[in-house]
């Protein structure tokens, strides 16, 4: 029996699967996503500006952690260039995730110090203990993204890790669009996008290879 080809891991640190300069997909979102923020502070520097730049790096978010939660399946379900791509940038995509939700995290704490009022409103409205442990899965999750800190981990605390914390990241984005959908049915569409998502996650587990 071969091992597969992709583990179905979430941001998974391995030498390999990186083509060109090692981090220079990572750089160039990292870059992306702050020229992005710079901007929507430039256009709107006070604190609507902020609750814009938290509601445009939660699409980014989501956007690099369905690329990166649903790069296995790709692979399973249509091999060729673009999910040979996908899951060799896996890691590179889950750290852009990161940052992008650390620059969510700044854009939060900012408009919570410039709005206290309408912050904590949105508080008492809002459970944030999800979004905490969700943080605490990131910061986790990428800080064992690098070789020696995965093989001081060990494989199978690893997986673990990566696993749960993917299917706990899926749900908290789930939850955070899904309950936005009295307000507006743009909503529609991340939440679409998250069940697409968890179907194309799912399907590879039930497809059965034949005998040999």
């Amino acid at each position: 029996m071969t091992k597969p080809l992709f583990p179905p891991m979430g941001f998974p640190p391995t030498r390999s699967g990186a083509t060109g300069p090692r981090w220079a997909l990572l750089g160039g979102l990292s870059l992306a996503l702050l020229a992005m923020a710079a901007l929507v502070l430039l256009c709107m520097p006070d604190a609507s500006g902020l609750r814009q730049l938290v509601r445009a790096t939660a699409r980014s978010s989501l956007l690099l952690f369905v690329l990166a939660f649903t790069a296995s399946a790709q692979a399973r379900l249509w091999p060729g260039a673009w999910s040979l791509w996908l899951c060799r940038q896996r890691r590179q995509l889950g750290l852009a995730m990161a940052v992008s939700h650390a620059i969510h995290a700044c854009a939060i704490a900012g408009f919570a110090l410039l709005d206290p009022l309408a912050f904590h409103i949105h508080l008492v409205q809002s459970n944030p203990v999800p979004g905490y442990i969700g943080y605490a899965f990131i910061a986790a999750m990428a800080a064992t993204s690098f070789d020696r800190s995965a093989a001081w981990l060990g494989p199978r605390a690893w997986r673990w890790l990566h696993v749960g914390g993917m299917y706990f990241l899926w749900v908290s984005f789930m939850v955070t669009f899904g309950k936005r959908l009295p307000q507006s049915g743009a909503y529609a569409l991340p939440v679409l996008v998250l069940l697409v998502a968890l179907g194309l996650r799912l399907w590879p587990l039930r497809v059965r290879r034949p005998a040999v």
